[in-house]
């Protein structure tokens, strides 16, 4: 299992790239990041909510349509049932849930991505 450290490290630089991702587009949606917890607020008040799970070294994702926990493996970060990959997960959400459309570029899964 990754240290502690590094898999904060890694998560910030995750939730750095989608927040990065989320400013470039061109949606009007407003997010905040404070201690590896990411909100995102749509336009309906709801809100989209990624965070890190430090005992399982996940990520999680908690939205309208339900939660959802992602694990790095496999060069990508993919839903532990589905398989889905976190950033593809990330923009069927912020479409069906927020109305936007964000393109997320690939994240990061380890020290060199």
């Amino acid at each position: 299992m990754i240290e502690e450290s590094a898999f904060i490290a890694l998560t910030d630089r995750v939730l750095d790239t989608i927040g990065a991702a989320l400013d470039a587009s061109e949606s009007d949606l407003d997010w905040s990041e404070n201690d590896g917890v990411l909100t995102i607020e749509c336009a309906d008040g709801s809100r989209i909510i990624v965070n890190r799970h430090m005992p399982n070294r996940e990520l999680w994702v908690a939205a309208k349509s339900g939660g959802f926990h992602f694990r790095a493996e496999g060069g990508a970060w993919r839903d532990t049932k589905s398989g889905e990959e976190l950033a593809t997960a990330l923009e069927r959400l912020l479409q069906t849930q927020g109305g936007v459309v964000v393109h997320l570029p690939p994240l990061p899964v380890g020290k060199s991505t």
